[in-house]
């Protein structure tokens, strides 16, 4: 049963007096017009995990460090691994992400690292548990729990992400094997519209997530990605990202969310990869920050940006744009590509290279973590690091 169709007999403990308005189940009192007071009961947020999570999320939020995301599914690590001439199989990946995760030092400028399912059950080659890995270092584990993108039915050519079903058992599971964090993608696409259909689909079922993601006390990362691919502008950008954001945010707050208890992870505003006219980063800060504080309430503690298919530099230089001031939420990054890229050019498979290509995830994750700061800066970048990284209709 729903939290929305539970009788008010089923739900919390916590009772008010009717009178003055309520918001969000924190009680006000006044006198009965009858006798005495009446109890209204509401239904309970986060099931008890609150604490929890408020202190995950502020912990993932901690200064000058952000989210490594190597969530990528077995086909999409695939892709990844065969850039550098290797097999796609378990061994393989098992190998990759055991030289991310176990980079000395890695936990000084990365809090939270996002795992795909395979990685949150496995071990490294001498047995030791990732979660252990990620643990000794600091590092929270999270765990992406969506189950990709279908035809969305009615719309114009536009998708929905599917998971849902068996979401609130897999959850329990996930945080029994040491996650505390979740990631759930879905996607709104410019050129295709949006249409109402698909935004109102999109924010709802992130809201949903994010209840049973708290509900089992996991902290849900809300990511309603806005697509770059077309010709449009910053402005275009903008205007769809605010109302994605709102729409979200009212679905969130309907669903009884604690604010307190998520993370966003936004893409940043910029104008559509074919556009004519590149934007600079203090102009896609200026978008990106007032999008953002027309929407997402202060109580919600960090906003990790994934990287949309910039170049690793330019996915540094713009999140530095976005911290020359002060801002009510913790503003970082939840990268991919934009942390991998370069290391998987020094490893190429070889044990040889393992060394190499860690102080490469070290460098990019070090100038992550200064663009938090607000201090980075773009000299001595290898010409490497500034190429871009867009795939069509797949930004992070």
């Amino acid at each position: 049963m729903s939290i929305m169709a539970m009788p008010l007999n089923a739900a919390s403990n916590r009772t008010v007096a009717v009178g003055k308005p309520s918001f969000m189940g924190k009680s006000v009192m006044r006198k009965s017009a009858t006798a005495g007071r009446q109890s209204v009961r509401f239904a309970v947020r986060a099931a008890g995990y609150e604490a929890e999570l408020v202190k995950t999320a502020k912990t993932i939020a901690s200064p000058g460090r952000g989210i490594l995301a190597i969530d990528e599914s077995s086909a999409t690590c695939g892709l990844r691994l065969s850039s550098i001439g290797l097999e796609n199989n378990e061994p393989n990946r098992q190998l990759y992400r055991q030289l991310l995760l176990e980079t000395p030092g890695l936990g000084e400028y990365i809090s939270g690292a996002i795992l795909f399912e395979e990685t949150l059950y496995q071990s490294t080659t001498a047995g030791k548990k990732m979660v252990d890995v990620l643990a000794e270092q600091k590092i929270v584990a999270g765990i992406k729990v969506d189950k990709g993108l279908v035809p969305l039915p009615g719309s114009n050519n536009e998708s929905w992400c599917q998971g849902l079903d068996g979401l609130a058992s897999r959850t329990a599971a996930y945080y029994k094997q040491g996650a505390r964090f979740a990631k759930w993608r879905t996607v709104v696409s410019i050129p295709n519209g949006p249409s109402e259909l698909a935004v109102q689909e999109a924010a709802w079922g992130l809201a949903r997530y994010a209840a049973i993601c708290q509900d089992n006390g996991l902290v849900p990362i809300v990511e309603p990605e806005v697509l770059l691919d077309g010709a449009h502008s910053i402005e275009r950008t903008q205007a769809v990202a605010e109302k994605v954001w709102a729409t979200t945010m009212f679905h969130l707050a309907q669903n009884h969310v604690l604010f307190e208890g998520i993370l966003l992870k936004p893409s940043m505003v910029t104008p559509g990869n074919e556009h004519g006219q590149k934007a600079t980063p203090e102009q896609i800060a200026s978008a990106t920050l007032a999008m953002l504080r027309r929407t997402v309430p202060p109580a919600v503690p960090g906003i990790m940006f994934l990287s949309g298919g910039q170049s690793e530099v330019e996915a540094t230089l713009n999140l530095n744009a976005m911290n020359q001031s002060p801002n009510p939420w913790h503003v970082s990054f939840s990268y991919a590509r934009a942390l991998q890229n370069s290391v998987l050019k020094a490893w190429q498979g070889r044990p040889e290279n393992v060394e190499a290509a860690q102080k490469a995830l070290l460098i990019r994750a070090k100038a992550n973590s200064l663009a938090q700061l607000g201090l980075y800066s773009a000299e001595g970048e290898a010409e490497e690091a500034k190429k871009g990284m867009f795939v069509k209709g797949y930004t992070y």
